[in-house]
């Protein structure tokens, strides 16, 4: 009997093993998925941590459901999702948010990629690493990998039967903020060049903000910040955020006034209600229809086809 516990002890030791070593969250089946840094991303230390679902029963659910908090992540990775239908020959690379310190990847991830593919548009999901590789000047570790990932799109662009001039960013929370960086910081690659896609502009031909945060300085009045600073080349950008998000809406309105300032086409939605991290789930709230907005926006600019 003694020898049975035993062995059965030895079996589930080998189970709890081989489930702790499962990754926390691996691209779906059937999509293509790229490293960003085929030999091993700037600065990165030579054995890092696995990536780690932090989700704990106590998170808040948004409409109902938990959410994927995904940490730890040190080797970033972009997943294609191409439309199945009609497709439009646009691309939207999807950040998503998490204060860089997690990765909201379904709410803020795969949920939007396959909300994108359904109305005829590419997506391409941005693994990022987190924690503490942003937001600038504290780090520039997510911006590399902004860039990276945009310059390798576009290197794919004939591949993935995308158009190359109509490949914008969708970022929520720190990764709206990461969108806006992008937007602004797209002249100079922040790391040596690897390959050819590192010669490709990784210029966003439009952005998309939901719910940003570290666009405006609390501690200094909600001045803007002076790290995203908007040109004539930043690209045309939508912006929607609640008046009583805790992060402050004030990220909202101060950046959407430098890119008026800067006679960049923008469009900004402001509801009074929704507070921060409700992603595309629905709910009473009418911020959470701020997906159609975003469509019919994307035709007036012409980065979908004409009705």
């Amino acid at each position: 009997m003694s020898k049975y516990f035993a062995g059965l002890l030895v079996m589930l030791g080998i189970c709890a093993t081989a489930f702790a070593q499962q990754p926390a969250w691996q691209s779906p089946p059937g999509h293509t998925a790229i490293a960003l840094w085929p030999h091993g991303a700037p600065g990165a230390i030579s054995k890092p941590a696995a990536d780690t679902d932090i989700t704990t029963a106590k998170d808040r659910l948004v409409a109902g459901k938990p959410v994927i908090r995904l940490g730890n992540v040190s080797k970033p990775t972009i997943t294609l999702y191409s439309p199945k239908d009609n497709n439009s020959g646009a691309a939207v690379v999807v950040f998503p948010g998490g204060a860089y310190r997690i990765l909201a990847i379904d709410l803020e991830g795969t949920e939007v990629c396959d909300w994108l593919t359904s109305i005829g548009v590419t997506c391409v999901l941005l693994k990022y690493r987190v924690p503490d590789s942003g937001p600038l000047p504290k780090s520039i570790g997510a911006l590399q990998d902004a860039q990276r990932a945009f310059g390798i799109v576009r290197a794919h662009a004939t591949e993935w039967h995308i158009n190359p001039n109509r490949v914008g960013v969708l970022g929520f929370s720190a990764g709206a903020h990461l969108a806006a960086a992008l937007s602004t910081h797209f002249d100079q690659r922040l790391y040596d060049s690897i390959d050819a896609a590192d010669k490709i502009s990784c210029r966003p031909d439009f952005a998309v903000i939901v719910y940003p945060g570290y666009l405006a300085i609390a501690e200094q009045d909600f001045a803007a910040n002076s790290e995203i600073h908007a040109t004539e080349r930043t690209p045309p950008s939508f912006i929607v955020q609640a008046e009583d998000d805790p992060v402050h809406v004030e990220n909202s309105t101060v950046y959407f006034l430098e890119l008026k300032n800067a006679n960049v086409p923008a469009e900004l939605h402001v509801y009074a209600e929704g507070g921060h991290g409700y992603g595309l789930r629905k709910t009473s709230l009418p911020i959470t229809q701020w997906p159609s907005l975003l469509e019919t926006w994307l035709h007036t600019i012409k980065m979908l086809p004409d009705r």
